[in-house]
């Protein structure tokens, strides 16, 4: 796998644009999945926690690609309403399907926080058949079941909604939602969802030395469960 990661430009509308990169997998164990990865509200595609899935899952034999949302392509703080992000990522999977590198390859969608939210929106929303054919599974690292502090602003009714299998990692001290907040609203659901639990770990997936794992360790371990999840779809 190379280090550079390709600069794409992928037209959201007629006035606007963001720039993705794609991350190309290892040739020697390449799977013929691309994993679509949105970042969380507060940091873009270029955030060490985003480009160290990016390049870790790509060396794993999976094409990664990563892209900015409007508002933080703009440079703006304050994320975009709830229609402009999933259109932005339809947007950046219609690029994936088209792309001439990726031609052939399935799709799993996801990442960070809010943008893992955003990818089940759109597998949940409207225009969730257009895509039906080539999803194959969504990943959440750190799935934002409410805000901090409001555990009863619960963002989960469109979930009943998505028909394809979902892997949420998730610390278990997530203050966003923990494993065990999250599993009685997606237990029932089917295909059945997975969970790979970072014991002591937050949000960010950062977990108190008394737990004894180190943050590669945490970081190494998820990534060797994605990739063995995507492969187990195929």
């Amino acid at each position: 796998m190379t280090d550079e990661a390709e600069n794409l430009t992928v037209q959201v509308n007629d006035k606007e644009a963001v720039t993705a990169l794609l991350y190309p997998a290892d040739k020697k164990n390449r799977a013929g999945v691309t994993v679509v990865l949105g970042h969380g509200a507060g940091a873009s595609q270029a955030s060490g926690f985003m480009r160290m899935y990016a390049k870790g899952l790509a060396a794993r034999g999976l094409d990664v690609m990563t892209f900015n949302f409007v508002y933080m392509e703009q440079g703006r703080s304050v994320p975009d309403q709830k229609h402009k992000l999933e259109g932005c990522f339809e947007a950046v999977i219609e690029t994936a399907l088209k792309h001439k590198k990726l031609k052939g390859n399935r799709v799993v969608i996801g990442g960070k926080s809010m943008g893992g939210r955003i990818a089940s929106q759109v597998m949940a929303g409207e225009h969730r058949e257009t895509f039906a054919s080539d999803v194959v599974g969504l990943v959440f690292l750190g799935y934002p079941l409410h805000p901090p502090g409001q555990s009863t602003k619960l963002r989960v009714e469109h979930l009943e909604h998505i028909k394809k299998p979902m892997l949420f990692v998730q610390g278990t001290r997530d203050a966003l939602g923990s494993p065990d907040e999250i599993k009685p609203w997606v237990k029932d659901l089917r295909p059945a969802v997975k969970f790979h639990e970072i014991e002591g770990g937050d949000h960010s997936f950062k977990a108190p030395k008394k737990f004894g794992l180190s943050p590669d360790q945490i970081f190494e371990t998820s990534m060797d469960e994605i990739d063995r999840w995507i492969r187990s779809l195929l």
